[in-house]
């Protein structure tokens, strides 16, 4: 799985929001410059995440934006969701969707939930707050060599699967 270039953007562009403390409002053209993002996707973006009710945007002078709610109640999954819709690793764990050509036959279907759920999960247990600092030690990357059962431990995803038999 692979984030696109606009939900990546968008966590880099609410992270350096939320470095400014909610204390003064930001514009996008600032915001932009901070983080390198190219000024027209920055705007795309601060609009998006301000219809999602992530930045509040006031116009006028001293005008901008700030974020909706304290940093540590924006998580990674809100972010993402904002820009990219509801997470969802496979069109049969989408909402409304049946256009898989497995579907009625696949024995692995009934599990994407959980795993959805886990990967979902585990970005809302990641706020804003603590991608807005700078890492003391990162739990998410391991100097050692990872396998495929031990990778989802490291990410702190082995409680759930294993609980439903997937680990």
């Amino acid at each position: 799985m692979r984030l696109s270039n606009l939900a990546d953007y968008a966590v880099v562009l609410m992270s350096a929001a939320a470095r400014q403390c909610g204390s003064v409002p930001i514009h996008a053209g600032m915001l932009a410059e901070q983080t390198g993002i190219p000024g027209p996707t920055a705007q795309k973006l601060v609009s998006q995440l301000a219809r999602a009710g992530l930045l509040v945007a006031s116009r006028g002078t001293g005008g901008g934006v700030r974020l909706a709610r304290p940093a540590a109640a924006i998580s990674v999954a809100d972010i993402i969701e904002a820009v990219e819709g509801p997470i969802a690793l496979t069109s049969c764990v989408a909402e409304g969707r049946h256009d898989c050509s497995l579907e009625g036959r696949c024995k692995v279907q009934p599990h994407w939930g959980v795993v959805n759920g886990a990967v979902r999960g585990a970005l809302a247990e990641i706020s804003l707050a603590t991608l807005s600092v700078a890492p003391k030690n990162n739990p998410f990357v391991s100097s050692e060599v990872e396998t495929p059962g031990n990778s989802a431990r490291t990410m702190g995803l082995s409680t759930s699967l294993e609980a439903n038999g997937i680990l």
